[in-house]
């Protein structure tokens, strides 16, 4: 029986944070674990491109999101691990797939359409300040997914419309051309936690309001006490569903400790306390981790070491698939 592909990319432009790690890269990590699956990570460092133009910041946010994944456990024997700028054939494929993309369906892209919507309440032009990657970004995204023929592809609902963009894409080219491709399928699982950060809204790097994954304890505590709270006192009944403290431990916490910690919520904990036991529960849990994670900063060889051979593995899946594409369009050895 074929296994299943599941194909995940991580854009390396920041620090990871607490959100990505309970939003993407806990349930991934665990889902590489299943051996029914054939998982495929990569480091999405040309799609950083598209809004960093500081090289020093992707090539540190490379080696971060890169150490964070191994320090957390990511088996790269059984699950394959690379960096997307090392597989020579993903650009030549974007070429391939742009001229196999219509420009209506780029022009009804998310991203773009925001930006022309900011640039046109500005009173700018419509394309003011937007490059070709970012119109055409979702064109490398299909060449990431239908590269490896990838069946299910991991998204939150934003970013679905890019798998739907890719299926559409492989389609028109398994038509016109040869059927080289498989459909692949967005997969958005409802029950992963987003977290909400230092103000309440999402923990996002855009928003500053993020407490990074592997910084020190004496950090991590600070950060954790500057969680946005009520003024209600000690001895006053909370709502544990409206606040962040809260939905942070339900995050890390058993089913036991989070009922546990609902009650106490009821009975009016002091907010001080709450985030006291919350530095606590989330110190426990990352601190192996995170002197793993400092190990392999420390040794970016060893880091380079598992790109490169996981490199090599993904060309054995994307040198013959570029070589039916090509076929498939007539470039080429002549006969």
């Amino acid at each position: 029986m074929t296994r299943q592909r599941f194909l995940t990319g991580i854009t390396p432009s920041g620090t990871p944070h607490l959100g990505n790690y309970v939003g993407a890269i806990r349930p991934a990590i665990a889902a590489s674990r299943d051996s029914s699956i054939n998982s495929f990570f990569f480091l999405a460092d040309y799609h950083a491109l598209i809004k960093c133009q500081d090289p020093q910041v992707v090539r540190q946010s490379s080696k971060e999101i890169a150490a964070t994944w191994l320090a957390l456990g990511l088996d790269t024997d059984q699950a394959l691990f690379y960096r997307q700028s090392d597989i020579p054939e993903i650009p030549e494929l974007t070429w391939v797939l742009s001229c196999n993309a219509a420009k209506g369906l780029m022009n009804r892209a998310h991203a773009y359409k925001a930006a022309v919507q900011a640039n046109e309440g500005a009173g700018e032009d419509p394309d003011f300040g937007i490059t070709m990657g970012l119109f055409s970004y979702p064109v490398l995204m299909a060449a990431d997914i239908l590269m490896f023929n990838a069946s299910h592809v991991p998204v939150g609902r934003d970013q679905v419309q890019h798998v739907e963009m890719a299926r559409d894409i492989a389609q028109r080219f398994n038509h016109n051309f040869a059927h080289v491709f498989t459909l692949p399928e967005a997969v958005v699982d409802d029950s992963v936690a987003v977290l909400q950060g230092l103000d309440g809204r999402k923990m996002s790097k855009s928003y500053g309001n993020t407490i990074p994954l592997f910084e020190g304890e004496k950090a991590l505590r600070k950060s954790i006490n500057r969680i946005k709270t009520n003024l209600l006192e000690p001895g006053e009944p909370k709502d544990p569903d409206d606040s962040t403290v809260f939905q942070v431990w339900a995050a890390f916490a058993s089913p036991d400790e989070t009922a546990r910690m609902r009650r106490e919520f009821d009975n009016g904990i002091a907010w001080g306390e709450a985030k006291k036991q919350l530095f606590e529960l989330v110190n426990s849990q990352l601190a192996p981790a995170r002197e793993r994670y400092r190990q392999l900063m420390d040794d970016p060889g060893h880091i380079e070491a598992v790109l490169k051979k996981g490199a090599g593995r993904a060309r054995e899946y994307s040198v013959p698939l570029m070589q039916k594409v090509r076929d498939g369009v007539g470039i080429g050895v002549l006969r």
